[in-house]
């Protein structure tokens, strides 16, 4: 990998709004539970698979905050109205603000940070914010059981129930096949 050019996100889900993006940065393999936030380098691939690389360093102070971020959100997401999931994400979100603009364009807003090393975490909790207002029912969690990625369901009837089906929904499928064929 060089300098300029983060490596290939690995992840088997990407793609997803932003909050929900930072928890799959956890997913299960073969080879056991994997951690794309391990190291700095890996927050470099996350904010490059986001937009965000531009905008936010990658040291080690905002790799400790895009966890602390992270754990938060997986406390709000997985417990909705749990105290403590929100006094978390609050928390994160007391590191920035947003500022309204006038633009050539119209109206806008600019978030603003006393410390730029909060900026992702704090954009990841602010966009967690969007999903709830848009439509809180649409986030969920993998239906697969070994599975722990989450989605935010843009389907047009809202009944995805997996991450992919080509992963876990056949897993699924495959699986209640073999249960039958067992059982017959």
């Amino acid at each position: 990998m060089s300098a300029t050019e983060p490596a290939t996100d690995p992840r088997p889900l990407t793609g997803e709004p932003v909050s929900l993006d930072l928890l799959n940065t956890r997913w299960m393999a073969e080879g056991g539970r994997q951690d794309l936030l391990a190291d700095p380098d890996g927050l470099r691939i996350w904010l490059a698979s986001n937009g965000l690389d531009g905008r936010f360093p990658a040291g080690a102070a905002a790799l400790e905050h895009v966890l602390l971020a992270r754990e938060a959100l997986a406390a709000a997401v997985d417990s909705p109205g749990d105290r403590a999931g929100i006094e978390r994400v609050n928390a994160v979100l007391d590191h920035g603000r947003i500022r309204a603009t006038l633009t050539a364009e119209g109206p806008g807003e600019e978030a603003e940070f006393e410390d730029p090393s909060w900026g992702a975490a704090w954009t990841a909790a602010r966009d967690y914010l969007d999903l709830l207002r848009a439509a809180p029912d649409r986030i969920r969690r993998c239906a697969h059981d070994a599975c722990i990625l989450h989605f935010f369901d843009i389907s047009r009837n809202g009944t995805r129930r997996w991450c992919s089906m080509a992963a876990c929904g056949n897993r699924a499928k495959a699986s209640r096949h073999y249960a039958k064929t067992r059982e017959a």
